[in-house]
């Protein structure tokens, strides 16, 4: 299935119904009145997060969503039926933005989420409304209310615990096919990772998500390379795991580079929890030197992992649940102790 996370597309709700004007006529009721009934009201669009979805694929090939115009009213007091409404199914962690993507207009943080973006226009009154002791027979209905009409952008950030950032070839997706059963592309040269990834890595009975996006380069923040549009991936996540290429010969440059280019995409990134390891170390012989530049550079610990021998990968998983769990536990609300 092809990787899309972002879409630009067309909604409108239904118009509503118009009223109808109606008389009684029936034998032997004499001065009947009027009995038009109402239209019926013009479908909503709303926005639905649903589970079993990790793309927005299905918006490359509809771009427009309209929903169902509510019908007329008939006799005998008789309403409209109401139009069908339009819902746009979408995966867990959509945000739907207003078409110059200054506005939010819903966070789809949750499964079974619905949020109504538009309401449809309301039915037409019919003529039996207007009846008065002044005006026993009147001749008009009023039509139905037209629906609104909007553009949007979804953008789709994923969710997880944990996102992997470092320069291309950093050993990124390496590092995500050894601790869990995703499968991404792997192979001896830059920007193998085209999109994101996501997998779950197991640690001490606790599951983490952790999400892999292509690798930032100096000037990501300007579009060079892929650029910075898939850091929107790793927003929601609790803790950033920052992967250092042991081989590299200036390992404290590589950090800077990756650094440099968080603190310019903005949305708090470089002030999220972060893990900064040095991968690779079974392919280097001064792995220690270099970890230790980098620590003194970065200004805090730096763990040393081979993802190709299993070398130091447990202690990093473990790094990250203990800040996830950290967190986490700061967000949530405490329970109140139970007393008799």
């Amino acid at each position: 299935m092809k990787f899309l996370d972002q879409a630009k597309i067309y909604v409108r709700s239904g118009n509503g119904g118009n009223g109808a004007v109606s008389f009684r006529r029936e034998k032997f009721i004499e001065h009947g009145g009027p009995d038009g009934g109402d239209g019926g009201r013009g479908g909503d669009v709303w926005v639905e997060a649903v589970e079993g979805l990790n793309t927005l694929i299905d918006f490359r090939y509809q771009q427009h969503f309209r929903a169902g115009a509510g019908d007329g009213g008939s006799g005998r007091n008789r309403t409209g039926a109401d139009g069908k409404d339009a819902v746009l199914r979408v995966p867990v962690g959509t945000v739907v933005l207003s078409e110059d993507k200054e506005r939010v207009l819903a966070d789809m943080t949750a499964a079974g989420q619905r949020v109504r973006l538009l309401k449809g226009g309301n039915g037409g009154f019919g003529n039996q409304r207007f009846k008065s002791s002044t005006n026993q027979a009147p001749r008009h209905a009023n039509p139905g209310l037209q629906g609104e009409e909007l553009a949007i952008w979804l953008r789709l950030k994923l969710i997880a615990d944990a996102g992997l950032v470092g320069l291309p070839n950093a050993g990124k997706s390496t590092f995500l096919s050894a601790v869990s059963a995703a499968k991404p592309k792997v192979a001896d040269y830059p920007f193998t990772t085209l999109h994101p990834h996501l997998g779950i890595a197991t640690v001490d009975t606790r599951r983490i998500v952790i999400a892999d996006i292509p690798g930032l380069i100096e000037g990501a923040s300007e579009g060079i390379g892929i650029g910075d549009r898939f850091l929107g991936h790793i927003e929601r996540c609790a803790v950033l795991l920052h992967l250092v290429d042991g081989t590299s010969d200036d390992v404290v440059g590589d950090f800077q580079t990756v650094d440099r280019e968080l603190e310019l995409y903005g949305a708090d990134l470089v002030d999220k929890p972060r893990v900064v390891a040095l991968s690779k170390a079974d392919a280097t012989l001064d792995a220690e030197d270099k970890r230790a530049a980098l620590a003194e550079a970065c200004g805090h610990e730096v763990m040393l992992i081979s993802a190709a021998t299993g070398q130091g990968v447990t202690d990093v998983l473990r790094a990250l649940a203990r800040v996830i769990r950290n967190e986490r536990t700061d967000d949530t609300p405490e329970e109140p102790t139970w007393q008799p």
